[in-house]
């Protein structure tokens, strides 16, 4: 990390009550069981920990700088042992901190938010991207308002762009961390109806994603999907650039020609001057190709020609758990377990019924923050199973929701445990089984279970 202890008490506003002579620091942490040598550890508060009360812990494992809102410790026990600075609110002064390294970087910053995909989107722009340029993207799921100034403090000056991703689940996050942030581009999935138990309608859902654009001037650019119902009442005159992809000749950017299997997307993109472009993705799902036109479009906007963004995809590297294709010697697994929400259930039954084999089987779970729209949502999900899945298997708070809409065959369990213990016996030769439910369901549990009986 490329900053001076001046630097950093200016960003953090911050006063420091231990010091230490030749200071040395690397990386931040968050976490005393992490902590390394010369580390800066910043401690964090959360609804069931206060990292001040490891303050001391991390000066004894190595931290050299450690970054406080409460003194809950003897001071003159760790003089001259690391520099200890106190501010009004850590996760604040985590914030200041971050945005102001962005500013001294310098490098140019993709921000990627929407309902789903994200994370895909994500993996595609910085694959594209990496056919010409040095790129970082965010690791993980690292998207909020403490893993994204984390991310954006691993970066340096070797690095070209930093791809973003930013999620939120209340009003005002994407506005917060499009302010850490500062993207010069960014990229909007969809709008659908994720987190809407705290957002109450999609049309503030929308104008929640739109505000990763509030800091934009008339040279920055924003890249919508607008085969979503709602991104396609943007109005164009917003005060920066606004580029449209969909399947539309109208857009700024359009694909067709689509041919979908069961181990790749390939497609055409067509540019507004006419150029075309025929591209292979790695990855299953029509949605996915939705996805590659805002990263071309990124690319493009970037600089970066269509064989330059060919070469880069040979660097593709999606984040695991997302539609991840584990092939059994048998039958196939579609592990699509790190989340959930209606459209990327509907995406994801999609994929399942493309898929090629013989009996479809869809194991799904509970999906959270609908709110009042979760028997619903759910139910609709049940329905929209119908004409994609042979048999659904089903447990948790909603599953009664599930077999109310599916008009085939529906197993309900009591709990994930009967769920594989019932796919021991019930697998066949050349079934495809999607697992998938939101993060707090652990559907990955099953995938594992039965990745490891079937090994």
């Amino acid at each position: 990390m490329e900053l001076s202890l001046d630097e950093i008490v200016k960003a953090i506003d911050g006063k420091i009550v231990i010091n230490k002579e030749n200071l040395i620091f690397n990386e931040v942490c968050t976490d005393t069981r992490k902590i390394e040598k010369d580390n800066l550890f910043i401690a964090l508060k959360g609804a069931n920990f206060n990292g001040n009360d490891y303050a001391n812990m991390a000066i004894e494992k190595g931290a050299s700088l450690v970054i406080i809102d409460e003194i809950k410790f003897d001071i003159n026990e760790f003089e001259n042992k690391a520099v200890v600075i106190k501010v009004a609110d850590t996760k604040k002064a985590l914030g200041n901190l971050a945005k102001y390294y962005r500013k001294k970087l310098g490098i140019k910053v993709v921000g990627i938010t929407g309902s789903t995909g994200k994370t895909s989107t994500k993996d595609l722009v910085a694959a594209f991207l990496s056919g010409k340029y040095r790129v970082f993207k965010t690791q993980g799921n690292f998207n909020n308002d403490i893993g994204l100034p984390l991310m954006i403090l691993k970066l340096d000056k070797n690095y070209d762009i930093a791809v973003l991703e930013m999620g939120m689940n209340n009003f005002g996050e994407i506005r917060t961390l499009a302010d850490i942030a500062r993207p010069d581009i960014a990229a909007i999935t969809n709008v659908g109806v994720a987190h809407i138990e705290y957002l109450k309608t999609r049309e503030n859902i929308l104008k929640e994603k739109m505000s990763i654009s509030h800091y934009f001037g008339e040279k920055n650019e924003l890249i919508i999907n607008c085969e979503n119902d709602m991104l396609r009442t943007v109005d164009i005159n917003q005060g920066f650039v606004l580029q449209r992809t969909g399947y539309s000749k109208d857009c700024d950017l359009y694909a067709e020609n689509l041919e979908l299997n069961s181990e790749s997307t390939i497609f055409d993109v067509v540019t507004r001057e006419n150029k075309r472009y025929r591209f292979a993705l790695n990855m299953v799902g029509e949605h996915n190709i939705l996805n590659a036109l805002l990263g071309i479009q990124v690319s493009l906007d970037l600089g970066v020609t269509f064989d330059e963004m060919k070469k880069g995809l040979e660097n593709f590297k999606a984040t695991s758990m997302r539609l991840e294709i584990i092939n059994k010697k048998n039958f196939t697994i579609i592990n699509d377990s790190y989340n959930a929400n209606p459209d990327s259930m509907k995406a994801a039954l999609d994929v399942l019924y493309n898929y090629s084999g013989k009996r479809k089987i869809a194991v799904l779970g509970d999906m959270g923050e609908l709110g009042e729209y979760a028997s619903k949502g759910h139910t609709e999900v049940g329905e929209y199973a119908t004409t994609k899945a042979d048999v659904l298997l089903t447990t948790g708070e909603f599953k009664k929701c599930y077999e109310e809409g599916f008009k085939g065959t529906c197993m309900i369990f009591a709990n994930k445990k009967d769920i594989i213990n019932k796919l021991k016996e019930f697998i066949k030769d050349e079934d495809i089984i999607l697992v998938k439910a939101s993060r707090s369901a652990k559907f990955e549990e099953i995938v594992s279970e039965i990745d490891e009986i079937f090994e």
